[in-house]
């Protein structure tokens, strides 16, 4: 069952239309190896999911069916997936897949010397890439094959990331990057100019402490920012300014949104995909 838990008071404006009920509309078998990694959005049927296999998979969200499988070039397990593109990064190279047939967007070369991990494609058809090593804290924006914008540090010169691995990444209506920073225990928003707009560190609620390691991050159509912890075994759901909303306390993990706003999560240990409507 999916309840959704708030402390706050009351209501504001940015929470209107969310359900205090959510309902789990459906859920499919993956049926992956021993682990769930990710789900993406096609469309509002059709979903992409990754695991702990080098194979990539296409299923019919209304019969849970299989409609293809795609093998990495590398033979490696994928990092990610964003619709039609995804990050291998034991061949370090981030590639589009149509219609089965494998396109290498960027390659170790254009990458230089860094390793990239998880991706999301904007609202203009570009490429936000997180690396996923330790020497670099960053995001580049690609343009087709070009480089287009590098984001590292705020106005004092800091670093808006932490090192290591783990860090999921999204862009909601407003164009604000969204950056779920595992290490930093952190959701971190920048704007398109590279300006931090805030952080966000977690809630604390009747759900229990302080803790927060958010694990995936996704926005819908009202830029509500959703991210999933770790520690709590829930969604969080802020607004487009950091405030927070509210819990969706479901246990699951590594989210994404479809056109309707409707909630796709991954049960990793299960191999489940679950479709989730949380507001009108």
């Amino acid at each position: 069952m999916v309840k959704q838990i708030s402390p706050e008071a009351g209501s504001s404006p940015s929470d209107e239309g969310l359900f205090d009920d959510p309902e789990i509309i459906s859920t499919i078998n993956t049926d992956y190896g021993s682990y769930l990694n990710a789900v993406a959005c096609l469309n509002d049927e059709e979903i992409w999911t990754e695991g702990n296999e080098r194979t990539m998979n296409i299923f019919r969200i209304s019969q849970g069916s299989l409609l293809k499988s795609i093998t990495t070039k590398s033979g490696c397990i994928p990092e990610d997936i964003a619709v039609t593109k995804h990050t291998d990064s034991g061949g370090r190279t981030v590639i589009i897949v149509r219609n089965k047939k494998i396109k290498t967007v960027l390659s170790v070369f254009s990458l230089k010397d860094w390793v990239p991990g998880h991706i999301c494609t904007t609202h203009y058809g570009e490429l936000l890439v997180v690396s996923n090593d330790n020497k670099e804290r960053k995001i580049v924006r690609y343009s087709g094959f070009a480089e287009k914008q590098t984001i590292k540090f705020d106005d004092e010169s800091k670093p808006l990331f932490s090192y290591g691995y783990t860090k999921y990444i999204s862009e909601n209506k407003i164009l604000d990057i969204c950056v779920a920073d595992n290490n930093a225990k952190a959701v971190v928003v920048v704007n398109q100019a590279r300006k931090l707009r805030f952080r966000y560190n977690g809630h604390k609620s009747a759900l229990g402490s302080n803790a927060f390691k958010p694990v995936g991050i996704t926005t819908d159509s009202k830029s509500h920012i959703l991210t999933t912890d770790s520690v709590k075994n829930c969604v969080h759901i802020i607004d487009q300014n950091g405030q927070f909303l509210c819990f969706l306390n479901c246990g699951l993990h590594k989210p994404c949104t479809d056109t309707n706003d409707h909630l796709l999560v991954v049960e990793c240990a299960s191999k489940h995909v679950k479709k989730i409507k949380y507001q009108q």
